[in-house]
């Protein structure tokens, strides 16, 4: 198996400032050994409406502003920004990509040319979104498939099939909580989904929003070539995702494990490997042999 891709979702745990960001980006590269970092763009004003803008913050010790559209504003970089921590991820050797939220934010972000673009799960069936990205960029387009019905799966899979993108389209595994229990990560999801789109897709990961790194080792053994999860400096800092991120050392333990799993996950060359033949001249020698 190849070594899965390693995605370390920044999000907005910035806190709205490039000095964090570029921190999380050096962080993700140098120590945690990282494939890939990754950052949200929302145009606030096309995604929420005048009430949802204006209200309070549902949970007020985690707003950074009066109103939610305030709080939201105030996390969001601008594309000049992002292009800056693209040159940053640039100059540490980790990858850059982001979540595009909605069709302004998709025409930003893909004059950047990253590598790939990521729809997060809240958005998946946006069509305009989905078509804008087909049409318009060349990359790997990424969907995560929390909140979503097995009809509404394979209505996203056909129409990108359709456009003749599905080989350029992964799909992830995801159930949608911050943080997610055990019980309802439902990692055998990761079978089905190989069963039904291995061969329609150009490949499966795995989004995690859950506690602990064990579970994304066993979604590696189950055949996910991406896993991603959130990252933060701090989880205790303010705002709605630290808590269900992983900090740096748990990034970096994360990256060793799936790695070393998917080394693991192959069949023996020959019965008997180079590394056991000493040691079955030595403890085997003297048994009696097979008639």
């Amino acid at each position: 198996m190849h070594s899965p891709k390693i995605i370390a979702e920044i999000g907005c745990n910035h806190k709205g400032d490039m000095a964090i960001a570029k921190e999380m980006i050096m962080t993700a590269a140098t120590y945690c050994k990282a494939d890939i970092v990754k950052f949200q763009k929302r145009c606030n004003k096309e995604l929420l409406t005048f009430e949802e803008y204006n209200a309070p913050h549902p949970h007020p010790e985690n707003s950074y502003g009066s109103t939610y559209g305030e709080h939201r504003e105030f996390l969001e970089f601008s594309l000049g920004q992002h292009r800056q921590l693209q040159e940053w991820c640039n100059e540490f050797g980790i990858e850059y990509s982001t979540s595009v939220w909605d069709v302004t934010s998709a025409k930003e972000i893909v004059t950047l040319h990253p590598n790939l673009i990521k729809v997060p799960s809240a958005c998946n069936l946006n069509k305009p979104l989905l078509e804008y990205l087909c049409d318009n960029f060349g990359g790997e387009i990424h969907i995560s498939l929390g909140m979503t019905a097995r009809e509404e799966e394979e209505q996203i899979i056909n129409f990108f099939e359709s456009k003749g993108r599905n080989q350029d389209l992964v799909i992830y595994d995801c159930t949608s909580g911050y943080p997610v229990p055990f019980e309802d990560i439902c990692l055998l999801e990761l079978a089905r989904l190989r069963t039904l789109y291995a061969d329609r897709v150009k490949a499966i990961g795995f989004s995690g929003h859950h506690l602990g790194i064990a579970v994304d080792s066993a979604a590696v053994a189950l055949g996910a070539e991406w896993i991603e999860r959130h990252y933060t400096l701090d989880r205790t800092w303010k705002g709605t995702d630290h808590a269900a991120s992983l900090e740096p050392d748990g990034v970096r333990k994360l990256v060793r494990d799936c790695r070393a799993v998917a080394k693991a996950l192959t069949y023996k060359k020959e019965d008997i490997l180079d590394i056991e033949k000493e040691q079955r001249n030595k403890l085997k020698s003297n048994q009696v042999k097979w008639q």
